[in-house]
């Protein structure tokens, strides 16, 4: 009987190149980290559980807040994480 070689350790910077795509200069606001981030994953598998919990909240800040840039930013993302959960369907 053969078994596989014991893989070694995985690097641990494995997945920080991801940050190379999100602003990270000071100028930078949230919606414009998370559009970036949003670009960045759209070809990375999440659980839909995962999507529907963030459509919540998502539409909770459209609704609460006073910042149209905010509403407008969170108002796209909701569309496109339904989006993706009614591909995923």
């Amino acid at each position: 009987m053969t078994t596989a070689a014991a893989q070694p350790p995985r690097d641990r910077a494995l997945g920080r190149g991801i940050t190379t795509l999100i602003p990270q200069v000071a100028t930078a606001t949230p919606a414009e980290q998370a559009a970036a981030v949003l670009t960045a994953m759209q070809s990375v598998p999440v659980r839909v559980g995962v999507l529907q919990a963030a459509v919540v909240l998502l539409e909770e800040r459209v609704r609460v807040t006073q910042d149209e840039a905010e509403r407008a930013a969170a108002a796209t993302t909701v569309a496109m994480l339904r989006s993706a959960i009614g591909r995923a369907g």
